[in-house]
């Protein structure tokens, strides 16, 4: 069973600027997911893609195997996620000369993952008939109970509807937050697929705490909150 981990990272950032590699408690953001790969011992290739050579010489200080410069077609602002990570996959095999069974990718904004969390995600997958594995976390807002949208003249109405009248959040189907730290697919289905959801997609649960995405520079100062807290953790032990 061979495995590759791919880290898609644009130069660039309407959001938080330059998030990729900007300092978060002295290391680059990217390094966090480029660590985390690494100490899994899961996976015979890490490759990061980018369109930056800033973004690229960094991961290549930080120890990545293959770095992957992705064509300016892929990294606008429009471009979708999937033909980035198939086209770091082809380009990794090309540069490897090997054929992965198994593809991880980690996702630069989302760093507050686990090891165990890559480590648990990838057996999911592989330990079972599911084509690919997602990440989320139990969601705050429910579409059944109080997720509500506007019609065409601006009056609200619940995201779903349940038959029966539902009083009590805790009545009403789970639903999930996708926190877009972790996806796992069979190198088949990832080559052939052109949506994340397949017929056979399967959710690895994460808590809120290492669920957070950095969007926004309040995301920015939560997760960075957060590494210090464990940072003085570690400390005090």
């Amino acid at each position: 069973m061979k495995r590759l981990c791919t880290i898609c990272a644009r130069g660039g950032s309407k959001g938080v600027k330059n998030k990729n590699i900007r300092n978060m408690h002295g290391k680059p953001l990217i390094a966090y997911s480029i660590e985390q790969a690494k100490d899994c011992g899961l996976f015979n290739y890490i490759a990061v893609s980018s369109d930056s050579e800033e973004i690229l010489e960094v991961a290549k200080h930080w120890g990545v195997d293959l770095l992957i410069k992705r064509p300016d077609e892929l990294a606008t602002d429009t471009a979708a996620k999937l033909p980035v990570i198939q086209h770091c996959v082809n380009m990794s095999e090309e540069l490897s000369n090997e054929y992965f069974d198994t593809i991880v990718d980690l996702d630069v904004t989302s760093p507050l993952r686990s090891t165990n969390d890559i480590l648990n995600a990838v057996y999911l997958l592989e330990n079972s008939d599911a084509s690919n594995v997602i990440t989320g976390t139990p969601s705050h807002r429910s579409p059944y109970f109080n997720m509500v949208e506007l019609d065409d003249d601006g009056y609200v109405y619940l995201s779903k509807q349940l038959p029966n009248l539902i009083t009590r959040r805790q009545d009403v189907p789970k639903c999930y937050d996708m926190n877009a730290s972790i996806y796992v697919w069979k190198r088949k289905t990832l080559m052939e697929s052109v949506h994340l959801f397949q017929p056979k997609t399967v959710l690895y649960e994460m808590p809120q705490e290492r669920s957070i995405d950095i969007d926004s520079e309040l995301d920015w100062k939560i997760v960075e909150w957060i590494f210090g807290s464990r940072i003085e953790g570690e400390h005090n032990e």
